[in-house]
């Protein structure tokens, strides 16, 4: 069966479509969390929703590694877009990952993580290639899992795939102003999160690899808070699904 392979998002929607094509899972609650565990295309996996938030991801992740045995980790989910060529639509495949809110300046510089001498946790390579071929079928064969008028609202006509830095922290960017200030500090950042970063340093910690895909649903802009909620209840669950099963598929 080879290894566990736990599967993670944040919110409901980002994991339900994932969740109905397991059949023969089984729930256990634990720290407050529901874990399910079951067999997906051949693989052993567990998924769970972890809520918003890097101590939420990073609860979330311990469990998954000391309980549940993980041995790789997939986040899947949304995220706001920062690099001026992103589009709603584009998806961004993690290949590091930093923490925008660390600031233990003056006796760190700012972004490193205290006590570790790095800023930027890398992803694993094997599991940030597997999730670019993915989510170049995924982009691929979004047009034809909308109908016109969801696609035509959100503006999703050409989605691209793109690869490079995730950033998190505890806050959800909704304004010009922080997207311009997260760019200026983090010019190499592609999109921003609230998790991802925080499970990159635990399975780091414990030695296991960690993979991350974000769908951009808004711009992390002015408008953020309106396109999210759509974003996320239309499009994302198809993003989830599609990518993690072609995912599991090439693994």
């Amino acid at each position: 069966m080879g290894q566990r392979i736990a599967i993670v998002s944040a919110l409901e929607p980002e994991l339900a479509e994932v969740l109905a094509l397991m059949p023969d899972e089984h729930k256990r609650t634990l720290g407050g969390r529901v874990f399910w565990s079951g067999h997906l295309y051949g693989h052993d996996v567990v998924a769970t929703l972890c809520g918003m938030g890097k101590v939420a991801a990073a609860t979330t992740a311990t469990l998954l590694i000391e309980h549940f045995k993980a041995e790789q980790v997939i986040f899947t989910g949304v995220a706001g877009g920062l690099a001026v060529d992103l589009e709603v639509g584009d998806v961004v495949v993690a290949s590091g990952f930093v923490q925008h809110d660390m600031d233990a300046s003056p006796m760190f510089p700012r972004f490193e993580l205290p006590g570790r001498g790095i800023t930027q946790l890398p992803a694993d390579g094997v599991l940030a290639q597997v999730l670019r071929e993915a989510s170049q079928d995924a982009v691929t064969w979004l047009p034809k899992l909308l109908d016109e008028a969801t696609l035509a609202s959100l503006g999703l006509h050409r989605p691209a795939v793109h690869q490079g830095l995730l950033v998190s922290g505890d806050r959800f960017v909704s304004s010009q102003a922080e997207s311009h200030a997260l760019r200026a500090a983090l010019p190499e950042a592609l999109a921003v999160d609230m998790e991802s970063a925080a499970v990159a340093q635990v399975c780091r910690d414990f030695g296991v690899g960690f993979g991350a895909v974000r769908a951009i649903s808004d711009r992390a802009d002015n408008e953020a808070h309106v396109d999210f909620p759509r974003f996320l209840d239309q499009v994302a669950r198809h993003y989830s699904a599609r990518i993690i099963r072609k995912a599991l598929n090439l693994l």
